[in-house]
Formats: C-alpha cells, sequence, structure tokens
C-alpha cells in the first residue's frame, strides 16, 4: 500500500524488513522494492553459537497420553546434555506446563536429587516464594522449575524470569509464545510436542515450522556457550518430515486473499481505489501478486499466462466487491463505480470486520435490549478467535450458572458463547475458574470499546434512540465492570453492597450526590462505613476512596438555541432546486467544575483511556436519535454545537401532545467511561420562533424584441 502511494504521489518510501531465515527472500525483496545490494538472507544454520540437533518420534494417537510419554525423555535430556546449565522447555498450553513440570519433580524426587535445580538457600527461596501468588508456581520453584505462560500474573513472571536469567533456578516450562517474546537463551532447549490445540477447529494441529525454528533459536548463550543443544520430540509419524525440513524452511506466502475483503473496503473508504480497474491495478502491487506468479497452484492458478492471472485477479475482486455489496459497505457493484457506504465507512473507521457491520446494521433494532446488546457484541467476528480450550465447555457451564442473563447452553464451547460469559463475569465481578479466563477476559475487553463505538454509529445512523443511549451505556459497563442497574456508589474504591444503606441514611443514595454533597457530610459517611477497621488502614482506605472521587467529572451544561433558513448555493442547478428548511442550531457551552484527569479511574479495565463523550439531541416521542457528536474530555470550558432541519411534517403544531406552543427535544451528554454522571435536559423549539423560508428573487425576464 505505501509503495502503491508512493507511485501515485511520486515520492519514494523507504521500507526495513526484519524476518527469520527465508528460502524466498527474493520475492519479498522485489515486493519492497529492495535492491540486491539491500538484502541480506542467511540460511537458519547460520548461528553464533552452532546447535546440535536431537530429533526424537514418539508413537500414540491421542495427544495427551502421547505428552506424558514425553516427560521422561524431557528429563533425561535434561541430565544428559545440560545437567547444570540453563535449560528451556517449551510447550503447547499453560495446563502441560504444569504437568511436565510436577512429571520432573516426581524423577528428580525417584533420582533423591530434588534440589539439583536449585542455586538458592532455602531462607532465600522461602523469602522469594511469599512473593509469589500461583499455587503451582510457588510449588515448582521450590524444585528449581519455573513455568512461564500468559495466565501467570505480572509480579510472578517478573520473578520467574529474574530467577532464571539470574540461573538461580535451573529449568524454565513455557509455552511457545516465550520464544517470540521476551529473549531468555538456554544451553538446552526442548522442544516437547510440534502441536497445538485450536479452539476453534477443535484440533490439535502443527506450529508453523518458523515457530519450531523460532523456539530452536533460544538455544545457545554466545556470550557463555561454545555449543548449544536443541531436543525435538515429535509424533513418530511426523520425525522423518521434521529431519528433512527443519533447516530447509518453507517460502513465505500470502494471505492477503483470504482478509482482501476489508482491505479493499478501506481503500475504497479512503478514495485510493474508486473503479473496478483500479481494485485490479491495486493487486498488482500486492505480494500475493508476485507469488502467484511463483506459485500458482497454491492460490488455485492454473498456469502463469498473462491471460489466466488476469481472469484469476478479475474473479477475486468481483466475488469481494459482490460480498462487500452483500454486507452493504459499498453501493451498487455492478457499477464501475466504487461508492462506500456509511456502514462501509463505519468498518474502516474502527478496523472492522464487513460481517460484524452487516449483522449490526441487519439485527440491531429500535427496541433491541440489554441482553440483545450483549448477544450481539458476543456475537462479533472478531471474538471468532477466542480459544475455548479442552474441558472448557464444563468451565462455561459452572460459569453461565453465576451470571445472570441465559446463553445458548446448546453451544456452550462455541467461543461468541465464552464471550458473552466473560462480558457478564466482568459486571457481576465473578470469581473466574482458572487464570486463563483472566487473560481470555483481557483479549474480549481489548476489543470491546472500538467495536461498541461502532454499534453505537450504526445505531445512531438508524435513528434509534434507547437504542443507542443502551450502547452508550454498554460502554460504560465494560469500562468499570458494573452492571449499568448497579448502584453507581460501587465504582468507588472498598464500597460495597453492604456499606449503601449506612451512605443511604446520610442522605448519599447515588454518586451523584457523593459527588455534589459537602464534603466534611461524605468523609464523616464514608468513616462511619469503615469504622471496624484500625485508624492507619481507615486513612489508607478513606483516601483512596476520596482519590478515585476526584476522577469523576462534575459538569454544569448550558444550552442556547438558534434558527435560520440555511445559505442557499448558488450553484445549485434550479430544477434540482427543493424548499428549504429551517435549521435549528443548538449551542452547547460544558464547563467543569472538577480537577481534570488525564486518565480515567477504571481499575476494572485493561488499558488506560483517555475521558470521552457523546452530545446527543433526541425525540423521545418517536424514539429517534436526532443528532449525535462525540467529544474529547471537557477541560474547564468546552463549547460545541448540534444542527438539525426542522420538519414541519414531523414537528408543527399539533405534533407535540404535551404542548401547544412549540416541540420539546431532549439533550443527553452521555460519558463514554463513567456510570452515573450523564445528565439529560429538555429543550422546546418554539413555533414562534421559526422563521418565514426565505422569498426567493426571480430572474430578470429577457428583453422582447
Amino acid at each position: 500500500r505505501m509503495r502503491y502511494i508512493g507511485w501515485h504521489v511520486n515520492r519514494t518510501i523507504r521500507l526495513i524488513g526484519l524476518s527469520t531465515a527465508l528460502s524466498n527472500a527474493r520475492d519479498l525483496a522485489d515486493w519492497m522494492g529492495i535492491e540486491a545490494r539491500g538484502l541480506y538472507n542467511f540460511r537458519p544454520s547460520v548461528r553464533p553459537v552452532p546447535v546440535e540437533v536431537h530429533i526424537a518420534g514418539f508413537p500414540g494417537k491421542h495427544y495427551c497420553p502421547r505428552m506424558a510419554t514425553m516427560n521422561k525423555p524431557a528429563y533425561n535430556a535434561i541430565m544428559q546434555h545440560s545437567p547444570a546449565k540453563p535449560v528451556l522447555i517449551f510447550v503447547s498450553s499453560r495446563r502441560q506446563t504444569r504437568l511436565t513440570a510436577l512429571d520432573i519433580i516426581n524423577y528428580l524426587a525417584a533420582d533423591a536429587r530434588e534440589k539439583h535445580f536449585v542455586r538458592l538457600s532455602d531462607d532465600d527461596m522461602e523469602m522469594i516464594l511469599d512473593q509469589v501468588s500461583d499455587q503451582h508456581l510457588r510449588h515448582t520453584l521450590n524444585f528449581g522449575i519455573g513455568l512461564h505462560h500468559a495466565g501467570i500474573c505480572k509480579e510472578d513472571k517478573a520473578i520467574v524470569e529474574r530467577l532464571f536469567f539470574s540461573e538461580k533456578i535451573q529449568v524454565l516450562v513455557a509455552t511457545s509464545t516465550l520464544a517470540w517474546g521476551v529473549n531468555f537463551p538456554a544451553h538446552l532447549v526442548v522442544v516437547k510436542g510440534t502441536e497445538y490445540y485450536d479452539g476453534k477447529t477443535k484440533t490439535y494441529i502443527d506450529y508453523p515450522i518458523t515457530d519450531v525454528l523460532q523456539m530452536m533459536g533460544r538455544a545457545g548463550r554466545p556470550q557463555f556457550d561454545k555449543d548449544a543443544k536443541a531436543v525435538v520430540l515429535v509424533h513418530e509419524p511426523k520425525k522423518a518430515f521434521y529431519k528433512k525440513f527443519l533447516y530447509d524452511p518453507f517460502p513465505v506466502e500470502s494471505s492477503l486473499h483470504n482478509a482482501l475483503h476489508e482491505h479493499l473496503n478501506a481503500e475504497i473508504v479512503a478514495g485510493t481505489i474508486s473503479k473496478r480497474q483500479d481494485a485490479v491495478d491495486y493487486l498488482t502491487w500486492t505480494y500475493l501478486f508476485r507469488r502467484i506468479l511463483q506459485n500458482p497452484t497454491y492460490y488455485g492458478v492454473e498456469n502463469i499466462t498473462h491471460e489466466s492471472i488476469t481472469i484469476f485477479l478479475s474473479r477475486l475482486v468481483e466475488q469481494v466487491l459482490r460480498d462487500l455489496q452483500a454486507t452493504g459497505c459499498i453501493e451498487d457493484a455492478s457499477t464501475d463505480e466504487l461508492i462506500p457506504t456509511t456502514i462501509g465507512r463505519i468498518a474502516s473507521y474502527y478496523y472492522m470486520s464487513h460481517q460484524s457491520a452487516c449483522m449490526y446494521e441487519r439485527d440491531i433494532g429500535e427496541e433491541s435490549d440489554m441482553p440483545t446488546l450483549l448477544k450481539l457484541l458476543s456475537d462479533a467476528e472478531e471474538y471468532t478467535e477466542l480459544p475455548v480450550r479442552h474441558n472448557e465447555d464444563k468451565l462455561n457451564a459452572e460459569l453461565a450458572r453465576d451470571v445472570p442473563w441465559p446463553v445458548d447452553s446448546r453451544n456452550i464451547d462455541d467461543p461468541h458463547v465464552k464471550a458473552n460469559l466473560l462480558f457478564q463475569a466482568h459486571f457481576s465481578r465473578c470469581r473466574l475458574p482458572i487464570s486463563d479466563y483472566i487473560t481470555d477476559t483481557k483479549s474480549v475487553l481489548d476489543n470491546a470499546i472500538r467495536i461498541i463505538q461502532a454499534m453505537v454509529d450504526i445505531t445512531a445512523n438508524n435513528g434509534f434512540l434507547q437504542t443507542a443511549l443502551r450502547c452508550m451505556s454498554l460502554i460504560q459497563m465494560v469500562m468499570q465492570g458494573r452492571w449499568h442497574h448497579d448502584n453507581t456508589l460501587l465504582q468507588l474504591p472498598h464500597l460495597e453492597k453492604r456499606h449503601l444503606p449506612g451512605l443511604a441514611s446520610k442522605g448519599i443514595e447515588c454518586l451523584a450526590h457523593f459527588l455534589h454533597c459537602n464534603r466534611r457530610k461524605a468523609h464523616q459517611a464514608v468513616a462511619e462505613c469503615f469504622s471496624d477497621l484500625p485508624d492507619d488502614e481507615l486513612f489508607d482506605v478513606m483516601g483512596e476512596v476520596f482519590e478515585a472521587a476526584n476522577h469523576f467529572p462534575r459538569v454544569d451544561v448550558q444550552l442556547t438555541t438558534e434558527i435560520a433558513y440555511p445559505e442557499e448555493e448558488e450553484e445549485m442547478e434550479e430544477e434540482e432546486e427543493e424548499e428549504p428548511l429551517p435549521q435549528i442550531t443548538l449551542n452547547i457551552d460544558l464547563f467543569r467544575r472538577s480537577r481534570y484527569y488525564p486518565r480515567i479511574f477504571a481499575p476494572r479495565f485493561t488499558k488506560p483511556k483517555d475521558e470521552g463523550w457523546w452530545v446527543v439531541i433526541g425525540d423521545p416521542q418517536r424514539n429517534e436519535l436526532v443528532a449525535v457528536k462525540r467529544i474529547q474530555a471537557i477541560r474547564k470550558k468546552t463549547s460545541t454545537k448540534l444542527i438539525f432541519d426542522w420538519d414541519e411534517e414531523m414537528y408543527g403544531e399539533g405534533n407535540d401532545p404535551e404542548r401547544a406552543d412549540g416541540y420539546a427535544f431532549h439533550f443527553y451528554l452521555i460519558s463514554d467511561c463513567y456510570i452515573g454522571v450523564d445528565q439529560e435536559y429538555s429543550f422546546v423549539v418554539k413555533y414562534e420562533d421559526i422563521p418565514d423560508p426565505p422569498v426567493r428573487e426571480e430572474a430578470p425576464e429577457g428583453e422582447e424584441g
């Protein structure tokens, strides 16, 4: 894309690429526009420390028993190749890290070598174990074996990494992701199995060969070792494959054709592609095009004649454009002009799947309730890859009994059902069954914000007022980890449901009461809630409660309206002219009465976030969203405006049963992160203030001859 743009603007763009060893590096270099003198490609065997590789095969059809039979050989490999130097053991799952470590501990005990992997005194180890929260890790560290996977908290990971790096423990059992993350070389690397469980297909599939090479690449410490060892334990039928291809990597192929819908939609929205031929031309700049020429059968091309490739690219573009039209992302795809729709723009702006955008346009209605919206959020295509591991269907069924809204029990192992359960557990603050679910919740929440913002935009585009407000409420729930019907005071730290009656007796029934009441009164009320604490703990709790409360915004709103006809466009042709409608301009002045913090208070959310707001004009009588705008943080004073057309048929006299002098609209100020700070006002557009239409000046008649 960058080279395509550079060619259009006649400017050279410098690209730098880094990769593992490739067999087709020249193809990548040509695609990136790199000349031969700028390409450096080394075989995998070229290493600062030579590695001796041992490959062993193991029979057995079933995965788990086969993994169990590899534990003894893994232990023997440590004792044979690296009895006193650091060892990395890579396994496929978090469960396997624990099972592998426990089996190795059993073999140590059988050989009366319980402390063979430990390089610390008992007292020093005891001090370290007191800082470790994971019970399995605490147990294995006693024997000099560390665990490293995504389910371990950041603090425990730091302890394990420090101990292994300083060689206080000798063995580290980790999932394969460590090979691509922190650089922890070892004298010996054991790759225990080359398969992993794929939740989408519900089968065990092979690692890419590049992943196996990356794991093996952790063998060898240039500063300390003259040689290194790698032991790869594989399924017996695949032993010959790994012997042949381990040092002869496959070429890198393109995956663009599998995700072309999002790419073309984004380029159509950006204006880079405006015609069909532009889309075909765009593909000729891609790595996909180069690999079709080199390996046509991989992409389903019969031969590499100019005619065959042209037909293939044209059909590929045609199919993608038909799909984009079917999902409502572009207008009529049968014409040469490619015009994006509002749905297509929203999908591109929020980096969303076109299928998700289509689903929201189709399934979100003006009466969609909160359970429906949460299900639609969970059904987004973005959650299709959420892992559902072995036996997690049982954990999902248990979690379903603890959350308030039902899920599809027939598909309890579906990733979308799991996402729904994780959202509800997040709102309910349920205890998750295993640490894996904590990591999965982070993944779910990371995608949720942009998806819900897209839901808001799609709903607003359809004019569904109440549904749009519910979507905005849903994003608040995600940020605060609370239900929309929970007492808003529960967003403050340490406050629990048992404290609410005591606060209510002091006249503090919700967050708004707390923020606007006398500070001394608030201090006394909170102090009574925690009167059973010692003075030093009470001081800390009070400090955290009021520090958090300071983050919640207190905003004053001032509204004024202006009514005028839009200025007439001179270039508009006479036959296209329509009777102009009066425009209502709502001027909005927002005054912040509390301190501004650059980051919001949302301890249950996974990432730091800035404050944001929606300003909305709605017509509750028709459940119609009239106008909406998103604004950034409100500081001392923020001014903005919303403009909408006055339609006499909809808003004229007799349309508001409660008023005879005008039509009442509602203004909403909605936070995108806090529950309970939203504001709603009513304003009236009076009929007597609507001006008469402007008189058009007629063109002078020509002189008669």
